[in-house]
């Protein structure tokens, strides 16, 4: 099994910057992936970016050039960094984490951003 812990979400105004924290623990494994994954009332669950062991990046279309994801393996921690953000950004974010062992999801941070 594999415990996730978000933290980094809150209410900010557009422009603004944000970042999220999704702290991994038990069954780590050296290879992984890592995503951020938001969802909106009334829409669907959207891949927003991932990282994979092998430092593979991928980021949806809609948050290119304004977030990052990275990673610290030490602390088999991810973070997404979210600048420049837009109304249409607010969702709750939820971090995922997959291995040989399953597919895990985080309890969900909900990010607000509004004037």
């Amino acid at each position: 099994q594999v415990q996730l812990v978000e933290s980094g979400g809150g209410l900010v105004q557009p422009g603004g910057s944000l970042r999220l924290s999704c702290a991994a623990s038990g069954s780590i494994s050296r290879i992984y992936f890592m995503g951020w994954y938001r969802q909106a009332p009334g829409n669907q669950r959207e891949l927003v970016a991932s990282i994979t062991s092998g430092s593979t990046l991928n980021y949806a279309d809609s948050v290119k050039g304004r977030f990052t994801i990275s990673r610290d393996n030490g602390k088999s921690t991810s973070y997404l960094q979210m600048n420049s953000l837009k109304p249409e950004d607010t969702a709750v974010y939820y971090c995922n984490y997959r291995n040989s062992a399953g597919n895990y999801w985080g309890q969900g941070t909900q990010v607000t951003v509004s004037s």
